[in-house]
């Protein structure tokens, strides 16, 4: 594909990267990746379902939850079709409009997935600082309203992302970092002014990632605040084993997108396998051990699944 000159407004497809250095073993990674994918989806549709037709989870926690998982289920879906060409298939190419459109999609899904963790962390802290106004604080219909925030809240935040990149040349060559397309991936390929995609982007961080995280640590701190005024040590523990899976989320959430808004935004000298890694991990960390941990850690959940499980054993028989 030769995409050289340096006089065109927009390529008509951009390059993806696999592994360098390995491109002629990568398509072995396609088995884990096909794994992960596997689990991620499974595992979250699972998660969906238990809590659709499980009566006795028909409650907030478990509605936040609910709606963590079609998160992830979105956010896999989005990158699905390019990592799978890249490393199955060795099919790198992927058309200029198409990129935009998974980019869309994939800081879309992140911030709604940002947005809910945050959600669920006001959750836990109405729950252990005023348990007995829990129901009367989270009703459906609030609950309904911040998941619906959530979503309007994403699209229209990361809506310009495409458009502003679209007003650019591109003339720095075609090759992304990544086996999906990002943000400030496609935008180090313009050769146009791009401060205000800069700013913008830098906006989009502070006002939603970087909020949320504000927010999320400020009721953690309520919370702690809280369980340490519980006299009995066994009902500190038990307040905060509550908290322990969305600690966890959190944990896995943030810290790989926060890694890799550094290597993009001060790693210019970053070995391209420290790109790759990084990006992975922000692509499946969430969505494939959500599902594992709250499924592990959550009785009542835990409980559901092996139900399910056995009734589907009795059919067999």
């Amino acid at each position: 594909m030769e995409l050289t000159n340096s006089s065109w407004f927009q390529p008509p497809s951009l390059l993806l990267m696999g592994i360098p250095g390995l491109e002629a073993v990568q398509i072995w990674f396609s088995i884990p990746l096909c794994i992960m994918y596997f689990i991620a989806l499974l595992g979250n549709c699972t998660i969906l379902f238990i809590i659709k037709t499980t009566s006795t989870l028909h409650e907030p926690q478990y509605i936040f939850l609910s709606m963590l998982a079609a998160t992830d289920v979105g956010l896999s879906l989005s990158t699905l079709p390019t990592v799978l060409n890249v490393f199955l298939l060795n099919h790198r190419d992927v058309e200029f409009h198409s990129c935009l459109t998974q980019m869309f999609f994939i800081h879309t899904f992140s911030s709604m997935e940002s947005a809910i963790l945050l959600a669920m962390a006001f959750d836990r802290f109405v729950a252990i600082r005023n348990p007995l106004r829990y129901t009367v604080v989270l009703t459906p219909s609030r609950i309904t309203g911040m998941g619906f925030v959530a979503v309007v809240r994403g699209v229209v935040l990361m809506a310009p992302l495409p458009i502003l990149l679209k007003r650019l040349p591109f003339c720095k060559g075609v090759t992304l970092s990544h086996c999906y397309c990002y943000h400030p991936d496609v935008m180090k390929l313009a050769c146009g002014p791009v401060r205000v995609n800069i700013v913008y982007g830098l906006s989009l961080v502070l006002c939603s990632f970087g909020v949320d995280s504000v927010f999320i640590v400020i009721s953690y701190i309520f919370i702690l605040k809280t369980v340490l005024g519980i006299a009995s040590e066994d009902g500190q523990l038990k307040a905060l084993n509550t908290c322990i899976s969305h600690i966890f989320t959190v944990f896995i959430f943030y810290v790989p997108l926060i890694m890799l808004a550094l290597i993009h935004r001060f790693g210019t000298f970053a070995s391209p396998i420290l790109h790759v890694t990084m990006a992975n991990l922000f692509l499946f960390l969430t969505p494939v051990l959500n599902p594992l941990v709250y499924s592990l850690k959550t009785k009542q959940i835990r409980s559901a699944v092996c139900k399910v499980l056995k009734g589907r054993g009795n059919l067999l028989k």
